[in-house]
């Protein structure tokens, strides 16, 4: 389709004026970055395969009635997704110690927690998107207490499908991140799951091997991205079992 206006391009993503008021054309580019972006390289076909996998992911919560602002996939990069007012959040569901967590509480990566946790960043790149508390959200007005409960509720039902999926697959789900946004109709705020779920925001390891399948091959240098992505695909049926790299991927539509 041809381009339109600009409206912000980040770490993975472009966005563009949609073709119609209300909608967006989001670009997902090849760009990998790590560590607030201090680690960057562009990993050829990423952009494909996570617009691709998005889209399954966004398709599958809107069937079980979980409300995305995913429209439907215009072609190998961009998807067209209904416009939203992201809340200045990132949302992380954890079932199992990695990354930060592990850090903070000097628990082993890969300990099983006692039930999924749910945690809060404030999106802001110069400050490292730093870990904040339901009483900083409240105090500083990023989000109504009614908000949060809707929030909550929204990203365990994620958190419920995601790992139920991926444990079919025999992946398992130790966290992910997603965004939030606000839509109105009239004068009724509902909110949806925005941005994006793929191997960018999810830690993702194999049940049997425990071999990472998701950003952290990139961030700790565990072997090749592409692979570690294709792999994911192949396993949910969103790329052919005989593919071999994701640098020109072969979709299923």
């Amino acid at each position: 389709m041809a381009r339109r206006k600009k409206i912000y391009e980040g770490k993975a993503k472009i966005l563009y004026e949609g073709p119609e008021p209300g909608t967006i054309v989001q670009y997902f580019k090849d760009d990998a970055t790590a560590f607030n972006a201090q680690k960057k390289d562009v990993i050829e076909g990423k952009g494909v395969l996570n617009n691709r996998l998005s889209e399954f992911f966004m398709t599958g919560l809107g069937s079980i009635g979980v409300p995305t602002h995913f429209l439907k996939r215009l072609n190998m990069r961009e998807q067209l997704v209904r416009a939203c007012e992201i809340i200045p959040l990132e949302i992380i569901v954890r079932n199992y110690a990695a990354g930060t967590m592990s850090k903070r509480l000097g628990l082993e990566e890969g300990t099983a927690l006692p039930r999924p946790i749910v945690e809060y960043c404030l999106k802001d790149d110069k400050l490292g998107d730093p870990l904040v508390s339901e009483e900083h959200i409240a105090a500083f007005g990023w989000a109504s207490q009614h908000d949060m409960d809707d929030i909550v509720a929204l990203a365990l039902r994620v958190n419920d499908f995601m790992s139920g999926l991926m444990y079919g697959v025999g992946i398992k789900l130790v966290d992910f991140k997603i965004e939030v946004g606000r839509v109105y109709d009239g004068d009724f705020q509902r909110l949806i799951v925005a941005d994006e779920i793929s191997p960018d925001s999810c830690r993702l390891w194999d049940i049997e091997t425990g071999q990472k399948l998701d950003k952290d091959v990139f961030r700790q240098d565990l072997g090749s991205l592409s692979d570690a992505y294709t792999e994911v695909a192949k396993r949910l049926g969103v790329m052919p079992k005989q593919a071999t790299h994701i640098s020109k991927p072969t979709l299923i539509n």
